[in-house]
């Protein structure tokens, strides 16, 4: 049963309608509008590093199989999952890892040495000999 409106004015009665059109274009914009916001909310999966700045460092275009960064407070982890050096060379002896297999350190410039050295000997233990070390170039 339609509304009826009435004014106290107007002897005559109008139908209440409600308009479909402007309804579907308030939907299709809140739409588009959670489709940006979701777009934008994608994230890098890597851990966010000071890296130190070399010269001589060549930019590597092949993408590393195995990425492993350590952060300022000498934290390891490897897809943005913490990892301890022993969980390194399991994960690492796990994958059966063949002569191509590469392994990339990134390691954050505060970082202590002690901590590169503890992944850098998981991975060789792994008997992996392809290790690479993460830098920023700079342009001379």
């Amino acid at each position: 049963m339609p509304v009826k409106l009435q004014s106290a004015e107007s002897d005559h009665e109008e139908d209440a309608r409600i308009e479909i059109v402007p309804l579907i274009d308030i939907m299709f914009f809140l739409l588009a509008s959670f489709m940006m916001v979701s777009l934008s909310m994608t994230q890098i999966h890597r851990v966010n590093l000071k890296l130190p700045v070399s010269t001589s460092a060549v930019p590597d275009n092949k993408m590393p199989p195995i990425h492993l960064a350590i952060d300022s407070h000498g934290i390891a982890s490897w897809d943005s999952v913490v990892v301890t050096p022993t969980e390194i060379t399991r994960r690492l002896i796990e994958m059966k890892p063949d002569e191509n297999t590469r392994v990339l350190i990134g390691a954050d410039e505060d970082c202590r040495h002690q901590h590169v050295l503890a992944v850098l000997d998981a991975v060789r233990a792994a008997k992996i000999d392809k290790v690479g070390f993460e830098t920023k170039h700079q342009e001379p």
